[in-house]
């Protein structure tokens, strides 16, 4: 098998790795600035400190600032202070809502001295204060008595948002749950008390056992919305939603996750105005998960939805502004309007720099390299390129990404030599990151091998793919990069003609993007075809014909049935029909190739003359005798001369008609002819002629 080979093409999502550093290092950093410097403030502290501070303000609608909790995202807290005049026995009540609850289980008549300490505990505004408090409830509450739970969901709370230890977190999580669940009547307590034993797990980076807790607290809170209940329980369920998202998010489930952040949404927008400040960040947060699984087309009206509420109330000047514009920067280059995506770069360099967030800056201007790399304007890129380095330190890690871009423009121009100096110099540097900084490294690895493969340095790039592959399975929510590293490197082993090392490659790509984004993502079908090609060059031919079945499937569905790459797989299923003698299903397969080309008009009409010629030669085979018939069969090279391979295609493809099924099922050609396969075809038409020349020899000499 020579170097090159036809019926397969390069794994897609050439953007996913810009993209991916966007939303996971770069726009989404740069969104959370401020969160993210409060937690580092508030981590910073001493424990000492920490007994001191004043206590997070609780806001009205039940939810605790995001300023409180982790750069991680996690959900808002929600506070166990259920408004008073949620009270429907008591409207006018000015007790606290432990007090009111307290009344609902059953302690009407309480002693001064609990009265006192209920209220002590209810105005402590320091984590010293709570803590004497508490002690004090203990000491004259029995253990299984309500209010004693309350306050335990209290602690956890404050404890939680404070950044204390997640192990006394958990203590007093699981002491409120368990006091809670004695009575099926304090379902709201027990949804809240879920929901903070779910926060504390994801703190622990037990995202599976934070799921367990999390959709409990889900089941609970549709159970009580269907019935009915005095409280609001939209702030909690907005909370379960959006923490079940991150948790989805971290086991590198994105399509289900995006699923939570879109009910998250919607509950947010039952209850705030529909300019308020806080729905924009919502917005923000599910166009970056939209970005994340590359869905731009959805992410763009909720990114927009975002910037409009932010410039209402915070001007064109804001931090909140830029961020926006930089994440619609990525959306634009997504959907391929690299020229918006510049407009909104510079537009939010401006503002960082008027507010001098220079390290942010430096940030928007490698973003802003990387879409002059898309534009075409590589000299340009050059020059923004060189004036960032000045700014670097010498063996930094942002040194490390400009000498990525660098290469990366330089590759454009063909000027490899530059462009491997500059990869060298970006690995050696990146090595000196991977324990701290995996997934960024693995990422920038990823790339490095793109360049490499472009530059034909082909062991060099499967090297750095095994490395990157190695640092992503140590992550389970960078699965979604996993499989599309895995896929390049399967379909790089194919073209250097290790087939049998690149099927594993392949399939676990296949199982790592239906995890991601669901059975049906285009990018799957890509990896079929891979697959399809592989076994069919390992003499599986029903075994790829099952691959290219899948991958027609999904590509009907999510590309179209006119969509060049969909007819490309059915010339695939026609190639392998027809090695296989099975000519009605061949045909019917090449007659369907022919009608699709002849609707793309004059820009296929080679291709169309190609497609036309196989099905005459099928038709032809079909009324030979089987074993002739087969033998005769033509090289089957790929009519586009495209390269077929973007990711995967889904796992069991549906059925369309008894006998289109069967066929696809039956047989799947591989389009993977090669150049070899060019070689051989145009090797066999020499062959034809010298023979027709010799012939004619014999002839003329016998005439002689």
């Amino acid at each position: 098998m020579h170097t090159s080979m036809r019926g397969f093409r390069r794994p897609a999502f050439q953007g996913a790795a810009s993209c991916r550093r966007h939303t996971n290092t770069g726009v989404s950093s740069s969104v959370r600035t401020l969160d993210l410097q409060e937690y580092e403030r508030r981590h910073g502290e001493t424990k000492e400190k920490l007994n001191e501070k004043p206590l997070a303000k609780q806001s009205s609608s039940g939810l605790r600032s995001l300023s409180a909790l982790n750069p991680c995202r996690k959900p808002y807290m929600v506070t166990s202070k259920i408004p008073s005049s949620l009270n429907s026995e008591n409207p006018n009540m000015s007790m606290g809502c432990y007090r009111h609850l307290g009344a609902v289980a059953g302690k009407q008549s309480k002693s001064k001295i609990e009265d006192d300490i209920e209220n002590a505990f209810e105005r402590a505004s320091t984590i010293d204060e709570l803590k004497r408090a508490f002690k004090a409830m203990e000491s004259v509450l029995d253990d299984d008595d309500k209010r004693l739970g309350l306050a335990c969901l209290r602690m956890g709370q404050e404890f939680e948002s404070a950044g204390m230890s997640p192990e006394t977190v958990l203590a007093y999580a699981k002491r409120a749950l368990r006091i809670f669940e004695t009575d099926a009547k304090d379902s709201v307590m027990i949804a809240m008390a879920l929901h903070l034993m779910g926060t504390v797990h994801y703190t622990l980076k037990k995202f599976d056992e934070s799921l367990g807790y999390l959709n409990r607290a889900n089941k609970l809170l549709e159970k009580l919305d269907k019935e009915g209940t005095q409280f609001q329980t939209k702030p909690i369920a907005f909370a379960v939603q959006l923490l079940l998202g991150d948790a989805k998010t971290a086991l590198g489930r994105r399509e289900e996750a995006l699923i939570n952040y879109t009910r998250s949404l919607a509950l947010k927008e039952e209850v705030l105005e529909p300019d308020h400040p806080q729905l924009a960040v919502s917005c923000r947060q599910v166009a970056e998960a939209y970005v994340a699984v590359l869905n731009f087309k959805e992410a763009l009206p909720l990114c927009l939805k975002a910037l409009e509420i932010h410039r209402i109330h915070l001007g064109q000047n804001s931090v909140e502004v830029a961020a926006d514009r930089r994440l619609l920067a990525v959306i634009y280059s997504g959907l391929g309007d690299h020229k918006k995506a510049l407009e909104e770069n510079s537009a939010a360099k401006k503002v960082l720099k008027n507010w001098g967030m220079d390290s942010e800056l430096v940030y928007a201007e490698l973003d802003t390299a990387n879409v002059q790399i898309s534009l075409g304007n590589y000299n340009d890129a050059i020059t923004i390129l060189r004036g960032i380095v000045q700014h670097t330190e010498k063996e930094s890690e942002l040194r490390a990404m400009v000498l990525l871009y660098m290469s990366k423009a330089l590759c454009n121009l063909k000027k490899y030599a530059d462009s491997k100096k500059c990869c060298e110099l970006a690995t050696n540097l990146f090595k000196r990151y991977e324990t701290t900084n995996p997934a960024k490294v693995a990422e920038a690895y990823t790339e490095l091998a793109m360049l490499y493969e472009t530059m034909n340095e082909f062991a060099t790039a499967i090297s750095l793919y095994k490395t990157a592959l190695g640092i992503y399975e140590k992550s389970p929510q960078d699965q979604h990069a996993e499989a599309s590293t895995a896929g390049r490197l399967g379909w790089l082993l194919m073209l250097t003609g290790s087939v049998r090392e690149a099927i594993p490659y392949l399939e676990s790509a296949v199982e790592r993007l239906k995890e991601s984004f669901g059975p049906n993502h285009f990018g799957i079908a890509y990896i079929y075809n891979n697959l399809g090609a592989a076994y069919e060059e390992l003499e599986r031919p029903q075994a790829a014909a099952q691959m290219f079945a899948m991958a027609k499937e999904i590509m009907e569905t999510a590309l179209g049935p006119q969509h060049i790459d969909t007819i490309e797989t059915m010339q695939n299923l026609a190639n392998v029909h027809g090695s296989m003698g099975s000519f009605g299903i061949a045909i019917e397969f090449q007659r369907r190739v022919v009608e699709a080309l002849e609707n793309h008009g004059p820009t296929v009409k080679d291709e169309l003359k190609e497609a036309k010629r196989r099905l005459l030669d099928l038709q032809r085979r079909a009324k030979q005798p089987a074993g002739m018939a087969v033998k005769n069969a033509i090289p089957h090279h790929s009519i586009t001369g495209k390269l077929l391979t973007k990711t995967n295609v889904s796992q069991n493809a549906s059925e369309e008609s008894d006998a289109s099924q069967n066929a696809s099922e039956e047989i799947n050609a591989s389009e993977i002819a090669s150049e070899e396969i060019d070689a051989n075809q145009n090797a066999s038409d020499e062959l034809n002629a010298s023979q027709k020349a010799s012939e004619e020899i014999n002839v003329a000499d016998t005439k002689n």
